[in-house]
């Protein structure tokens, strides 16, 4: 069997040169704006009532980015060719209670890489941070309307384990939790 190719993320000229991975830092506060921007009128245009996503999309301008380590969330980012291309935030569970289990809350790549397996880089390593926290356990939410999201999390072996309805904009949107591992 051929090992699957590596989609070449839009602008790359070399795909030796190596994607890395790190901790978000204070300075990446514009660009993570952008890519959040982006990556949100990608996955929801459709989904989320156009103004209400616009409007989320507005608070989460570059000063808030600069805050985002107080939630105890931490957050990681992807760089390939010298920009930011994706970006995780993870921490214990939000579900609180008696669930020792981590949470991904946030993982978002720019349109153009999806398919170079930069989110399941940042998928992986959050996993690994969380594990060696004592966090065995994993949870995603995504919106259910959400195909390319919830496709992702199963073909990664994301059991939809949970359902809940948040109210955007005044509509009703269901959104499931992915589970893995053990603490659920």
């Amino acid at each position: 069997m051929l090992a699957r190719e590596a989609r070449r993320p839009h602008g790359a000229t070399d795909m030796t040169e190596p994607a890395t991975i790190r901790s978000a830092q204070p300075d990446d506060q514009g660009a993570l704006a952008a890519l959040h921007a982006e990556a949100w009128r990608y996955a929801y245009r459709g989904i989320i009532p156009g103004l209400t996503l616009e409007r989320m999309i507005a608070r989460r301008g570059p000063a808030r980015w600069a805050s985002k380590g107080a939630s105890g969330f931490r957050m990681l980012v992807m760089e390939f060719g010298g920009r930011i291309v994706g970006y995780t935030q993870y921490g214990p569970c939000r579900l609180g209670g008696r669930l020792r289990i981590g949470e991904i809350s946030e993982l978002y790549v720019k349109p153009e890489c999806h398919g170079a397996g930069f989110g399941r880089a940042l998928f992986d390593a959050a996993r690994q941070r969380l594990a060696a926290a004592g966090l065995s356990g994993l949870l995603v939410w995504a919106l259910a309307e959400n195909d390319l999201a919830c496709g992702f999390y199963q073909a990664i072996g994301g059991q939809p384990r949970f359902r809940a309805v948040e109210r955007l904009g005044g509509v009703p949107l269901v959104k499931i939790g992915f589970h893995w591992g053990s603490g659920a």
